[in-house]
């Protein structure tokens, strides 16, 4: 069944690294749905090429991207059965 508007909301502000995956993950909600999305490394580098590359660098380039990162996460996000997006570099 093919749905018209998705609902996606964001109230958790959490996200951590994964060092093992190279990508920061957080959680959206489709209702009681919850979908994770992975933003690789590369991703948030290209977003702030002179922040650095280790943990606590990447996870503020996501902070200081997050509200581009949500709009990336809600233009993947097309409902169904996945429950896991990756953003990656084009």
């Amino acid at each position: 069944m093919k749905r018209g508007h998705v609902a996606l909301d964001f109230p958790n502000p959490s996200r951590i690294h994964d060092a093992s995956r190279h990508c920061v993950c957080f959680w959206g909600y489709d209702n009681a749905h919850e979908i994770a999305f992975l933003v690789d490394d590369a991703v948030l580098t290209k977003l702030n090429p002179n922040a650095g590359s280790d943990e606590s660098a990447l996870l503020a380039a996501f902070d200081h991207n997050r509200d581009r990162i949500i709009g990336l996460a809600r233009s993947l996000y097309k409902g169904g059965q996945q429950s896991k997006y990756a953003i990656l570099l084009d």
